[in-house]
């Protein structure tokens, strides 16, 4: 017995080490960046106490001492123009990759200026040097003295990076005379230029301090007289550069909550209200919660029925809302809904039989708006043995308005109409000339039924 205990507390300790070497180790969250150099042969041009590549190096040779130590930010370098002097080449020079200060250090260097301008080239080559992890937020840092960008391929191509979803952001640093970026080139990234040398690092180390950081938003809806506005609505934030969705999330009326949000990324943001609140090109500062108090100006909207006994069923009717003058649907809601709308003019329009419009309608702040619109009568067809077709008209101010068609094959019809006037124009199936047409007038009352013999 001694023995067998024995062997079966061995036998747990070994399997309760496998267990534990077996257990995967948390994957860190990971920084990369991807610096794109430019090595153009402007690059020699004189810029404050050197050539501009001599002032890159010293900068940029301090600046991978100082991101060595940080085992969470992962540098690579790509370089442009100087690969041949009358080629347009762009190569990685160092790959992502533990340790490999020594290597980027050791390129910097040795880099001479010798081609032309291939930015766009080294943006599109760049998607391929991030490795595949979903546990790393990618950056792209262009520096350059100024980019040849006359076709426009560099705002094209900026774009497809971004949609690409890989790199999170791509900035640029522009060293040089300002003369040199009279050209924007926010359309390829979050632009900066730079100065002199004292401001050359101070950039670079911002942008790296910026990429380790997140940034917290709190929403709220106000109306006009800055108090919360009860109930919620979905928000989502659009990166502005691509105009692509990067979070969909609600802002609770009255709840203060926080949400996180990437500070790289300047967004559009449209909360879905009736019609939609659009703010554009708004910008969190990392590290802190900035408020985001959004003033909205809203009443609610009511198209309900006049309570009449009937002893026929009413269909439920739907309710089409245009901002007014529009053709554009705005939103849908049901006879009986109550829905908010942000204050103005509507045109509304119930789907019933046959439709009732209702034009200029205004939706106040903190009003609700109700309208009623009279209870449906019943129709009642009955028909000879003879297949009949026929349409029914409504008649207002003499104008004859299609409403429906009578069904061929239906020996009796019930019809749920609108009160009004109506005439009905029917013939045989198999008599199509114009004199066996019969015109029959009827009218509609509310909650009342009307039978027609044809």
């Amino acid at each position: 017995m001694k023995r067998l205990l024995a062997i079966l507390l061995l036998l747990t300790v070994v399997f309760s080490a496998s267990a534990q070497r077996k257990k995967p180790k948390p994957v860190p969250d990971k920084t990369r960046v991807l610096l794109i150099l430019d090595c153009s042969n402007s690059m020699w041009d004189q810029w404050q106490s050197d050539s501009k590549i001599k002032v890159t190096q010293q900068v940029m040779l301090h600046f991978i001492d100082s991101v060595a130590a940080q085992n969470d930010i992962d540098v690579a370098l790509r370089v442009f123009g100087h690969l041949n002097k009358d080629a347009y080449g762009t190569r990685l020079e160092v790959p992502f990759g533990e340790d490999n200060s020594y290597k980027l250090q050791s390129k910097i260097k040795t880099l001479v200026p010798n081609g032309g301008c291939t930015a766009a080239t080294a943006l599109t080559d760049a998607l391929h040097d991030f490795p595949v992890s979903k546990n790393s937020r990618n950056i792209i840092l262009i520096i350059t003295d100024g980019i040849d960008d006359s076709d426009g391929s560099i705002c094209n191509v900026a774009r497809q990076v971004q949609l690409s979803g890989i790199v999170v952001q791509t900035f640029i640093l522009g060293i040089g005379n300002p003369s040199d970026f009279d050209r924007e080139l926010d359309c390829a990234g979050k632009f900066t230029y730079v100065p002199n040398e004292e401001q050359y690092a101070d950039a670079l180390y911002s942008i790296f301090k910026l990429s380790d950081e997140k940034a917290f938003v709190m929403m709220e809806l106000e109306d006009s007289e800055d108090q919360p506005l009860d109930g919620d609505v979905p928000v989502a934030f659009y990166d502005s550069q691509t105009g692509v969705v990067k979070y969909l999330t609600r802002c609770m009326g009255g709840v203060q909550d926080t949400f996180e949000v990437d500070p790289l990324v300047t967004y559009d943001l449209t909360f879905f209200t009736q019609p939609v609140t659009t703010l554009h090109h708004v910008e969190f500062a990392p590290g802190v919660v900035s408020r985001l108090a959004v003033g909205v100006s809203q009443g609610q909207l009511r198209i309900r029925q006049e309570q009449q006994r009937v002893t026929w069923p009413v269909p439920k009717a739907s309710v089409v809302v245009r901002p007014s003058g529009e053709s554009q649907i705005l939103a849908t809601q049901q006879v009986g809904e109550t829905k908010s709308y942000l204050s103005g003019v509507y045109d509304v329009d119930v789907l019933c039989v046959p439709p009732i419009k209702l034009k200029g309608v205004e939706v106040r702040e903190k009003s609700n708006t109700d309208l009623s619109i009279p209870m449906p009568g019943l129709l009642t067809i009955s028909k000879p043995k003879q297949i009949l077709i026929g349409s029914i008209f409504v008649v207002e101010e003499g104008v004859l308005t299609y409403v429906c068609d009578l069904n061929p094959n239906a020996v009796n019809e019930r019809l749920v109409l609108q009160p009004g006037e109506y005439q009905l124009e029917v013939q045989q199936q198999n008599k199509m000339d114009s004199k066996s047409v019969k015109t029959y007038k009827f009218k509609i009352d509310a909650a009342k039924q009307t039978d027609l013999v044809l």
